[in-house]
Parts: structure tokens; sequence; C-alpha cells
């Protein structure tokens, strides 16, 4: 058996032989499968659920976390984005609650409390649940912000087990009675990070005050600073910790380059990656709201199919817009990073860093949107002059250089027309080839992406 492997990736430019794994007993697990979710101890029903949706083998996080959690202990959580970590805490709590009440339908009290960021993500945990649950007669419902509250407070007068919520709606309809969490069982606060950086902790801490002491508790966190550290040490009690780090910081089915280009060349630039690669779903990180809705405006003006959420466009716009997405009605999403917590697209082709975050972590949980479980994605970033020290923080932290793309119509130092030129003059050399004469070329639709070629004379299906 041949200890490497050759790894065809949608990007030409980006194909490499590399050595995965030093070959362990723990790689050899891994390699042969041999942990499945029933070897977890999971009921029927719950196996079942995760068979009709093709799932036998647990992530790490899952492997880890699940039997630590079927034995009633508290869990401190840290795995990055795409590894798992919603089944990881939501099929233990499922199994606890079933075989505590069974399938019955005799008056319901919630007994799980699950506390999100983002009403995205809150959507997403709470999708999961009902996936997971479907056997098991356990009901589920999630409540967020930005809508009426009517249809919420009915699901919630006939009946819940599990609670999904963001901290704000949460708080006022208990605040209106409809909500009783004096007596759950077990808590969860999810995206404990992002909680702190929007400003929830006292809304986190007003919850805790509310909840009973008594309970089983659940903190994941993507990174763990000091701040979230000492809420970890408010919420939860004697405690276990798993903490999943990849042999690099950023998913290790994700391939990156980067783009130096102009501020103003980047719309540019975007406008064309698209339409000669024409990528089956593109999901594009703005830093700013303003900015989400200018780069809509410039590629539909282009004729390419686009939509922008954030934190201002209503609750219904933003679903209906990632609907569209998930769909394959819409090809291209611009997101905020608050905004695009939750998004999960499965096979999403490519993820392009518009602006690149002045803050290392962040470039991680963004690239995270694709390359999520065993599947494998591409991520790009575009870097002006002004963002080069975001980039040399961001690849301290990832502990890599990031592939520099040497030849594109608008490089940085090159021309800025309106139409495409090829760079000739001054091409760049990689930063990664050691001055070697190889260079990492874009703009060639041969092998770019798994999707079909398309025209630039045929804007039929550029808009379906």
């Amino acid at each position: 058996m041949a200890w490497f492997e050759i790894r065809i990736r949608p990007f030409s430019f980006l194909y490499r032989t590399k050595i995965d794994h030093v070959v362990t007993f723990g790689y050899l697990c891994l390699l042969f499968n041999l942990m499945t979710f029933k070897d977890l101890g999971l009921i029927d029903p719950i196996l079942k659920a995760l068979a009709d949706k093709g799932y036998t083998h647990p992530t790490p996080i899952q492997e880890q976390a699940i039997p630590i959690l079927l034995k009633n202990k508290d869990l401190l959580g840290s795995a990055q984005t795409g590894t798992g970590k919603t089944a990881a805490f939501t099929i233990p709590i499922l199994q606890q609650i079933y075989n505590a009440v069974g399938s019955g339908k005799g008056g319901r009290k919630i007994k799980t409390l699950i506390i999100t960021p983002t009403r995205e993500l809150a959507i997403q945990i709470d999708d999961n649940i009902k996936e997971y649950a479907k056997y098991t007669g356990i009901k589920n419902t999630v409540i967020f912000g930005g809508v009426k509250q009517g249809s919420q407070v009915k699901a919630l007068r006939s009946g819940v087990d599990i609670l999904t919520a963001t901290p704000g709606r949460l708080l006022d309809l208990i605040n209106q009675k409809h909500i009783n969490i004096t007596n759950i069982d077990f808590f969860v606060l999810d995206e404990a990070d992002q909680m702190l950086d929007m400003g929830f902790i006292h809304d986190i801490k007003k919850i805790i005050k509310i909840i009973p002491k008594d309970r089983q508790s659940l903190f994941f966190s993507a990174t763990m600073p000091r701040a979230i550290i000492d809420l970890s040490k408010q919420i939860l009690g004697d405690f276990e910790r798993v903490s999943i780090e990849p042999k690099q910081a950023t998913a290790e089915r994700v391939d990156q380059a980067v783009y130096f280009v102009s501020k103003k060349s980047k719309s540019k630039l975007l406008k064309h990656l698209i339409t000669t690669e024409n990528p089956d779903s593109t999901l594009v990180f703005s830093r700013t709201k303003h900015g989400a809705n200018k780069i809509v405006k410039i590629l539909d003006k282009a004729g390419i199919n686009s939509a922008a959420i954030h934190g201002n466009k209503s609750q219904t716009a933003r679903q209906k817009a990632l609907s569209a997405f998930k769909d394959g009605g819409t090809k291209v999403l611009v997101a905020t990073d608050i905004a695009a917590r939750g998004i999960d697209v499965s096979q999403l082709s490519l993820v392009v860093q518009y602006d690149l975050p002045n803050v290392p972590e962040t470039y991680v949980h963004r690239i995270g949107r694709t390359g999520r479980a065993k599947a494998s994605g591409t991520a790009l970033a575009f870097c002006d002059n002004d963002e080069r020290p975001y980039l040399k923080d961001i690849e301290k932290l990832i502990k890599q250089k990031i592939d520099v793309v040497t030849e594109h119509p608008y490089l940085v130092d090159g021309p800025d027309d309106d139409e495409p030129q090829q760079a000739k003059s001054r091409p760049q050399r990689s930063r990664n080839n050691g001055g070697s004469s190889a260079r990492k070329t874009a703009g060639n639709p041969n092998k770019r992406f798994n999707s079909k070629r398309q025209s630039r004379n045929n804007n039929t299906n550029r808009n379906r």
C-alpha cells in the first residue's frame, strides 16, 4: 500500500502530491473506519435517523464528546467549524431525553435549552435536531428575533422538549411569561466566542441566573480566549474538556490561495473568476453591510445572479436569500461574518474573502464554510496593499504560507483597466516556490471547477 495520495483538486494550479499522515494505530482506525455510531452505544431510533442521512462513522469530536455526555458529565468543547460539532451535542441529549421519557405525547416541558448567537445558526441547529429526532417522538422548535413572535409562541404552547434560541428573543418571551426555563435538564451554549463578540455577555449571565443549578451544561467555542474560559467557569460544574486540534489551523480539505489586487479592481477580479470558472456555488465575504450590498449591485449589473445577507436585512429576506443559495437558484451569496454563522451548504464550491479580516481567527471561520465534513473545497482571498499586515497575521496563526496566484488579469502592480489583460510584464513569484520558475496561474477554466463550462456570450445559464 502506498502511504501517499495524489489529490485532484477543483483548482488545477493547486494540484499537489503530499504525504498526509504518519502511520499510527489511531490513523489506521480512522483509515479503516473502525469506530461506528453503533459502537458509541446509540439507541436504534437515532441510529436509524443517522443512517437515513448516510452517517455511519462519527467525526473525532463526536467520537470523543458523545460518550462523555451520555455519562451526564458537563463538557467544554473546542473545535473548528465543519467538524460535526452540532451532532456531537444534540445526539446524546436526544438519547438521554428518550431514555427518560420515551416517545410519549403527554404534557411537555422544555428539557433542553440551546443558546446560539445568530438566527441562521439557530435555524440550522433546529433543522439538525429535527432530522436526528424524527424517530424518537421528541419535539423541538426555534425562536429568534427579526420576525413576529406569533408563530413561535404558538409552537411553544403546543409543548416542546428542546428549544433553540437567540438570547434577545428568549429573554423577551421569558419576560412575557411565554417561556419557563426553570426546569431544564440540559443547557448548551454554542459559539460562545461569537456571543462575546456580539455583546451578548450580559444576556447570557441573565439566562444563567434563571436556569436551575442542577443541570448538565455544554459549552462550545471555536476559540478559547481568557474571557471565554472565565465564562465557562460560571456555567460548567465538574467538566471534561474535548479539544479537536487539526494539524493545521485551517480545514485540511480546503485549498487556499491569495490574489494581490488593488481595492478598486477587486470587483473586476471577482466578476472575472465567476464568469470564466462558473463555480456551482460561491460564498463571498464582505467586511461591511454596505460593502456586501455594493458587491451584489456590481454582480447583478454584470448578469451574475447574487444576493446579500447581513444584519440590516429582515429575517424573511435573509432566509429567502439563503434558501435560494442552498437550492441553487442563486449562484453567489455575499455575506458579512455575523450573518454567515450558521450557513451550512453541502458541496460549497468556493469561498472568496473579498475583504481580508483584521482578526486572523475570522479567516479560519470563513474558509470553514467549505471543505466541511468529508468534502473538499477552495478558498480564495483578495488582498490589497492595506491588507498585507492582515495576511501576515493570518499566516502566523495558521502556521503556513498561503499560495500566491502570480498571474491574473488584475495584478495589484499591473494594469487596472475595465477589461482583463494578460499579466505578462511583472508576474509575482510565489513565496512557496523558493524562487523557482514555476508559477500559479488563474483564469484558465479548463480544470478549475467540477461544473459546466460556460460561454461568455451565454447569460442564460448564469442567471438561472
